[in-house]
């Protein structure tokens, strides 16, 4: 029958998307849903990471008040959200500028500079921070070598409370500028060239053709940026724990590394399940802030 055969080819297309977004769907339940129930669940209760799940006490909404008057919690979500700010203040704007410079200029192996800034964000951060522990090394490491060069006075770097969160934003940005500088790049590639060609015919010069056809034709890979960068940063743990251990005198302290000594050195699933959750919670607030307002510019 004629009515037949576009039923039969609805029905054929909903079978084949069901199949292709199963699998997926599946992996993203199984991985992330899945977790964040659990999680939730135990930071309504007490018990140690050893004991199980059956085993553990109910506290309800005790371990968020708990967390949430720790000074010391408050100290680690101030220092996350002041290293999130300053790579965001750093690494925006240099990865702007340098994603012009990249897509637009006339230069010699272009491609090959693009691998090379990319290159430090393929490596393991342990590694990375491993390396630039030896760079910051107060007596012998070479960046105090240089500074002596320049008859400037050798610093503590990671030893001092009012430089080691600086030392942990640079090597943040070392390592992930490229990555957000190829992102940039990308959106570059989908702006039309002819727009360029009109404001050039209208008498347009660089910067206005920056400042009125490339920064608002980038906004979407702009707010992706800002928001991947603020998730990035405010979940910042392995430099911290390689290189600070949170110190000195809690300087360096995330709630990242304050969740993991609290589930694994203290043995207090539930409140360090509670710090998840409430970051989490912070996390989706912003992300969801930013998004927004990117949207209404």
């Amino acid at each position: 029958m004629p009515g037949e055969r576009p039923a039969i080819l609805r029905s054929t297309r909903r079978l084949a998307t069901i199949g292709l977004l199963t699998p997926g769907l599946g992996l993203l339940t199984l991985f992330v849903a899945v977790p964040i129930v659990l999680t939730a669940w135990i930071s309504l209760h007490q018990g140690s990471m050893a004991l199980p799940y059956a085993r553990m006490r109910w506290v309800g909404l005790q371990n968020y008040s708990l967390v949430l008057a720790q000074p010391i919690f408050r100290t680690a979500l101030l220092n996350v959200v002041l290293y999130s700010l300053a790579n965001l203040v750093i690494v925006l704007p240099l990865a702007i500028l340098l994603g012009l410079f990249l897509y637009q200029a006339r230069i010699y192996g272009r491609n090959l500079l693009r691998t090379v800034l990319f290159l430090p964000y393929m490596i393991p951060t342990v590694a990375v921070a491993i390396v630039w522990g030896y760079l910051y090394e107060p007596q012998y490491g070479p960046l105090n070598q240089i500074l002596g060069w320049l008859h400037l006075p050798p610093q503590d770097w990671l030893g001092s409370v009012h430089e080691a969160m600086l030392a942990l934003v640079i090597l943040n940005v070392w390592q992930t500028l490229g990555y957000y500088v190829v992102m940039v790049v990308a959106g570059l590639t989908e702006i039309p060239r002819e727009y360029y060609e009109a404001a050039a015919i209208d008498g347009a010069g660089w910067w206005r053709c920056q400042w009125s056809i490339t920064l608002p034709l980038l906004r979407r890979t702009l707010a992706f940026v800002f928001v991947i960068l603020t998730i990035n940063t405010l979940q910042v743990f392995d430099p911290v724990y390689v290189l600070t251990q949170g110190s000195p005198v809690n300087s360096t302290d995330v709630v990242a590394y304050q969740m993991y000594i609290t589930a694994f050195n203290y043995g207090q699933a539930g409140l360090a399940s509670a710090m998840a959750m409430i970051m989490l919670a912070i996390v989706l607030a912003l992300s969801l802030l930013q998004l927004r307002l990117f949207r209404s510019l």
